[in-house]
């Protein structure tokens, strides 16, 4: 049985806020540990699309619980509610706590209004990969791709996120982009949130610029 004291300390404990401690991993452990990942999927499938989406359903369990510490460490519980939001945090914080740096880029798609994409010209898990002639259209990226999907479903924006490279011309390696198709109740929302806001403005009244 835990004393008087022991529970006070032990209530302490958990009242104090999540230590932000050392935030760097070694490269060479995470290397590592991620190829023996893609090494053990790869003897449990039989084409590429379903190692992707082994590493992709990995990915989600980790974006899962990304969101739930940082939005407790940092966030006191509250979590994003605007769709751009939730899109610059995982840009900005989530990826400064996996990769220690922002995005290259994030971009909204010309010819889809559901579609947002983020970039990375050296994403971190296709760095040290070597990847066979006839795996050449393997991204390990979908690694990152279900970890923005874990995001992004645990603060309510179910979407459909894949991972692909894109050329770069004058560079050997491809850029790798997150795609973000987000589904259309999504859409429908943001729309609807638009719409009222702008009969909001229209119904405001305006001072008038002269002196009564």
């Amino acid at each position: 049985m835990i004393g008087v004291g022991k529970a006070k300390q032990y209530g302490n404990v958990l009242d104090k806020p999540l230590s932000r401690g050392r935030q760097e991993v070694s490269l060479s452990a995470f290397a590592f540990l991620f190829s023996e990942l893609v090494q053990y999927n790869q003897t449990q499938v039989d084409n590429i699309a379903e190692l992707e989406r082994r590493l992709e359903d990995a990915g989600y369990a980790v974006g899962a619980r990304v969101l739930e510490l940082l939005c407790h460490r940092d966030k006191g519980n509250r979590r994003e509610t605007r769709l751009l939001g939730i899109l610059s945090f995982i840009h900005s914080t989530v990826w400064k706590v996996l990769f220690g740096k922002v995005a290259d880029s994030l971009e909204k798609g010309t010819e889809h209004e559901d579609e947002y994409m983020i970039s990375e010209k050296e994403l971190l898990v296709n760095r040290f990969i070597s990847v066979p002639k006839d795996m050449g259209a393997f991204n390990c990226g979908a690694f990152v791709a279900g970890i923005v999907r874990g995001v992004l479903d645990g603060a309510g924006f179910p979407a459909v996120v894949s991972a692909h490279f894109v050329p770069i011309e004058g560079q050997q390696r491809p850029r790798t982009t997150i795609l973000i198709k987000f589904a259309e109740e999504v859409i429908k929302l943001l729309l609807q949130i638009l719409k009222e806001f702008f009969v909001f403005v229209a119904r405001k009244p305006r001072k008038s610029q002269y002196c009564p």
